[in-house]
Parts: structure tokens; sequence; C-alpha cells
């Protein structure tokens, strides 16, 4: 049905109104916007997300942590939940200053109490909760770039109905402002 309307533009048709060739051409126009603005702003928020992920991983450093509890085996046991394939458990680590510290981060799931791992820390000492791994920001950045996209196509489809809306609205004032001229006309012609 939209081809039809596209077509609209070429063929020459007496009954052809500038309401008719504006859909036309908004149709047109809003193909060219969703085809061009959905995927760069897909590709752009995936980049946002990408370099944001990035940079929280050159702010974080890696320091060796030891459990202090066993790490629970499945995935979504621990009340907070798992991410990415890691659970959260509580660990304990030495700080630049040389304190001690205990907290909670995501670890791969099944250490055992006194099981080493790594944690990230971010630039004040603080233990990172959930850390991004480049397997998640792949993911985020994925996700995002579509949900953007697809977004993006919505609105822009959302404007072009919009517009048909208020063109049919213009269409059937002109419609009737015809019909009232044609029937004045038939009346002043009749005895």
């Amino acid at each position: 049905m939209p081809l039809t309307k596209i077509r609209w533009l070429w063929l020459r048709n007496p009954l052809k109104r500038g309401t008719d060739v504006a859909e036309s051409w908004l149709l047109l126009v809003t193909g060219v916007l969703i085809a061009v603005l959905a995927p760069a702003t897909g590709v752009v928020a995936a980049g946002v997300v990408s370099h944001t992920a990035e940079q929280q991983s050159r702010a974080s450093v890696p320091v060796s942590a030891v459990l202090t509890e066993d790490a629970p085996t499945v995935i979504g046991v621990d009340s907070p939940g798992g991410t990415a394939g890691r659970v959260h458990a509580t660990v304990r680590w030495t700080a630049r200053d040389g304190t001690v510290r205990t907290g909670v981060t995501a670890v791969p799931p099944g250490l055992r109490a006194g099981d080493r791992t790594t944690a990230r820390v971010d630039r004040h000492g603080s233990l990172l909760t959930d850390p991004v791994t480049p397997e998640d920001a792949v993911v985020q950045s994925i996700a995002v770039g579509i949900v953007a996209a697809s977004t993006t196509g919505l609105l822009l489809i959302g404007a072009d109905k919009a517009g048909v809306v208020l063109l049919n609205h213009r269409r059937y004032t002109q419609w009737e402002k015809d019909w009232a001229e044609a029937d004045a006309q038939r009346r002043h012609r009749q005895p």
C-alpha cells in the first residue's frame, strides 16, 4: 500500500490534491530517515555504552582478593542475583593504604572460602560490586544499539502517522468545502 502512495508523486491525475502529494512526500522522507537515522542512532548509542564501559574498566584497578565465604554454585542463588555467569560473594583484600577491607563483588560461581580471585576497585579504593566485563560491554552495547535504533524508527513512524492525521484533517475540511460549493451550485440551478 505505501508504494502506491509514493507513486502519487509521479502520476498525473486530475483527482490528485496537494494533500495527496504531501502525504506521498511525507512517506518517502520518513522511509529515508528511518533507513538512515535509525541505524546511525543505534551505532552512536552502542558506541557511547562501549566507551563508558571502557572508561570504567580503565578507571578501575584489579586487586587480589580472598573469598571469606563459599560462593553460590548456581547463578542467581544469592539475593542480589548473578551477572554474566558470575555470582556475588564476600571477599577480603588489602587496600593501597595497607588496611584490610571486605566487601561483596561478582565472582565466578563455585569458588570456596579461602580461594583467590581478582576483584576490581575504583580510584577511591571502593570495591566495585558488578564490574563490567568485556563480554558484558559487548552485550550491553548491542542491546542499547538495538533499542535506540528501534526507538528512533518508532518515533519516525509516529511522526509520519501524526502528519497523516493532520493531512487527513485538512483533506476532509477541503472535501466539506468542495461538497458545500457543489451543493450550493446544485441548489442554484434548481427552480
